[in-house]
């Protein structure tokens, strides 16, 4: 079996002595959490921009039951109807949301999940269980960061929004609704990525390493495609599996915007039997289509940036050592 456990351990990065003072900068791959926060950050931010317009299909599609979303229940439908009615720029309304959520959500998802599995791990990195509450705790944390602007993203992205621009809508749901609509759907969220989190992190480590084993003499030679396909078959698999909860968290996030229901609490149950009752069981996996199309590559190029952004900082550490 190949030794996929990480390369550098604490005795090998610090003398006996330093060891206290240093244990919360260096983490088990001997890169610093500043270095895992950055690495994060780039990772989502191109992930994200890479695949929104597959993301705003996703969106239209699960928001169209309302009066003003008449785009037909296909995918392709979709994207040929907001092309004909609103261009190439429609597919990017809400980006700049995305962004500036993206951005430090994924820097806080990446670092505390790298903490979390050092802490757990307990001198077995391979074991699934100890990935997936990674997984766990380090969504909690990142969607604490990321549900406000993924309100703000969502309500942009709706056909006929009435927001301006990011600044516009924020300003708008904060005036006329309240902090709490920015965290209408943050349970919601959490019980959808909590399973999500758990499905992904431990399909890619678990696919990681059977991939490396199948070829262990190439495995570095072969490593940013392995990380690309581990991360794009967890992506896969997670985003189908918790896709009735997305449908959920969509109609919270856009609830009484361009006529979209509105709901009396953030219940997921409540939200469900509306779901149901309008548009059937199949109401909620609208969207599952685009939503795996979304994550797959999105995971891949998610994992493959973040992968390639941890060499990079251990290969710079390695050398500042050395001055």
């Amino acid at each position: 079996m190949a030794d996929v456990s990480p390369k550098f351990h604490r005795p090998d990065l610090l003398p006996a002595a330093g060891y206290a003072e240093a244990e919360l900068s260096v983490s088990h791959d001997g890169i610093e959490f500043w270095q895992f926060m950055v690495a994060g950050s780039i990772a989502g931010v191109i992930e994200h921009t890479s695949m929104f317009p597959v993301d705003t299909l996703k969106t239209r599609m699960q928001a169209q039951s309302a009066p003003c979303h008449s785009v037909p229940a296909g995918l392709r439908h979709a994207f040929t109807s907001i092309l004909r009615l609103e261009g190439p720029l429609g597919l990017y309304r809400g980006i700049g949301a995305m962004s500036l959520g993206a951005g430090p959500a994924h820097a806080v998802y990446f670092s505390v999940y790298e903490k979390a599995k050092e802490y757990l791990s307990r001198g077995n990195p391979n074991n699934p269980a100890v990935h997936a509450a990674s997984g766990v705790v380090a969504t909690v944390a990142s969607d604490a960061v990321f549900t406000p602007m993924d309100t703000v993203k969502q309500r942009l992205q709706l056909r006929s929004s009435p927001y301006k621009g990011v600044a516009d809508c924020a300003a708008r749901v904060f005036r006329e609704e309240g902090l709490r609509a920015f965290y209408a759907s943050y349970r919601t969220t959490v019980v959808m990525n909590a399973p999500f989190t758990a499905v992904h992190f431990a399909t890619y480590e678990a696919s990681k390493r059977a991939l490396m084993e199948v070829s262990p003499d190439n495995a570095s030679d072969e490593r940013l495609v392995v990380h690309a396909t581990a991360g794009a078959a967890a992506g896969a698999l997670a985003a189908l599996v918790t896709t009735p909860l997305d449908v959920v968290k969509t109609q919270l996030q856009c609830q009484g915007v361009c006529g979209c229901d509105k709901f009396s609490s953030s219940s997921i149950m409540e939200v469900t039997q509306a779901v149901i009752k309008r548009d059937g069981f199949a109401g909620l996996m609208r969207g599952w289509k685009p939503r795996m199309l979304f994550h797959a590559p999105a995971a891949a190029i998610c994992w493959s940036t973040y992968e390639a952004s941890k060499s990079f900082f251990q290969k710079f550490n390695e050398r500042k050592k050395t001055f």
